[in-house]
C-alpha cells in the first residue's frame, strides 16, 4: 500500500445528492424526534459524512403540535429569552409555546443539537416545521421516514 492508497476522502457539496425526508411527530417524545432529525440535518447517516460540510438533508416535520414529553416536564420545562434590555427577560412556559407556536418547540430543541458555528446556521435552514399535516413542500416528494 502505499501513501496515496491511505488518503482520507472528503467530500464537496456539490458532490452529495441532498433529499427530502418527511417526519410525523405526532405521538413522539420531543427530545427523541429532535435527536434524530438533527441527525439527518447534519448528513451522519451518510457514508460521505464530512465534518465541514453542509452534507444532510432536508427534512419537513409536521404534527408539531402533537409532540410529546415525559414526565412532568410540560409544567416544569420553561424557555428562557434576553431582550437585551434592563429587566428584559422572558420566560416562557412548555405548555404555552407549544399551545401558540408548536413549530418553535421543534426548531428549538433541533437548533441545540447542531453546531453553533456559520455551518450550523446553514444547517437549521434546511428544517422545515409545520404545526399541522399540510406542507407547502410536495414538489419536492419527501420521503416519509420511521424512526425506531
Amino acid at each position: 500500500m502505499s501513501l496515496a492508497d491511505k488518503s482520507t476522502t472528503f467530500f464537496r457539496e456539490g458532490d452529495i445528492e441532498q433529499k427530502w425526508y418527511l417526519v410525523d411527530a405526532t405521538g413522539k417524545t420531543l427530545g427523541r424526534v429532535a435527536s434524530q432529525v438533527a441527525h439527518l440535518l447534519r448528513g451522519k447517516h451518510k457514508p460521505q459524512f464530512t465534518p465541514n460540510a453542509d452534507l444532510g438533508d432536508f427534512v419537513v416535520v409536521v404534527n408539531a403540535d402533537k409532540v410529546q414529553v415525559t414526565g412532568k416536564r410540560a409544567e416544569m420545562k420553561e424557555y428562557f429569552h434576553y431582550t437585551g434590555y434592563p429587566g428584559g427577560a422572558v420566560f416562557q412556559q412548555f405548555k404555552d409555546v407549544l399551545k401558540n407556536h408548536p413549530e418553535r418547540v421543534i426548531e428549538h430543541a433541533v437548533k441545540g443539537m447542531i453546531p453553533h458555528t456559520k455551518l450550523g446556521r446553514r444547517i437549521i435552514k434546511k428544517l422545515k416545521v409545520y404545526a399541522g399535516t399540510e406542507h407547502p413542500h410536495a414538489a419536492q416528494k419527501p420521503q416519509p421516514i420511521e424512526f425506531k
